[in-house]
């Protein structure tokens, strides 16, 4: 059975949201597949000022998500691919959750939203890159219509890691 998907809003990143967003990653369960805890605030910072300047530039970022109580829950957005390694010039759909709100429907409700925003600037496909044991994340994938298109060895870690491809 199909359960309705929660209100949650977009908006591109401000200041105050890379302080939101170092206490929300900062829960080593959140971090399990992005190094195992969270990163300094000033990448935050700086996270979401690129953040901001993707958005002007491309129509689209990683934005934060909020609930309909005006709280924080995380982000989900697309950018461009910004490593040397991987699928480089291509468009990748991302999102990183509060702990208190996985399994509620969040992360699909604004991936969907993304990848309707991402359609309208004109991309053609969008990549997820995912941690092989990452099971919530391949879960929204597939409910996102994503196919495995590749399996790699993640160079940080040097665990198995998935390219999921949607053309749009």
């Amino acid at each position: 059975m199909n359960r309705a998907l929660p209100d949650v809003q977009l908006r591109v990143p401000t200041d105050e949201d890379a302080f939101a967003w170092h206490r929300i990653f900062a829960d080593p369960e959140v971090m399990e597949f992005h190094g195992g805890r969270a990163a300094e605030l000033s990448v935050y910072e700086e996270l979401t000022a690129r953040q901001r300047r993707h958005d002007a530039e491309y129509g689209f970022c990683l934005w934060t998500m909020v609930d309909s109580e005006g709280d924080v829950l995380g982000f989900t957005g697309a950018q461009p691919w910004p490593h040397a390694w991987g699928p480089t010039g291509q468009i990748e759909i991302g999102w990183r959750l509060g702990r208190a709100h996985w399994g509620k429907g969040y992360v699909t409700a604004a991936a969907r939203t993304t990848l309707e925003r991402v359609r309208a600037a004109g991309v053609d496909h969008v990549v997820a890159m995912v941690n092989a044991r990452n099971e919530r994340s391949i879960a929204v994938t597939r409910r996102l219509g994503m196919e495995l298109a590749e399996r790699f060895t993640l160079p940080a870690s040097d665990q198995e890691g998935h390219r999921y491809r949607l053309a749009l």
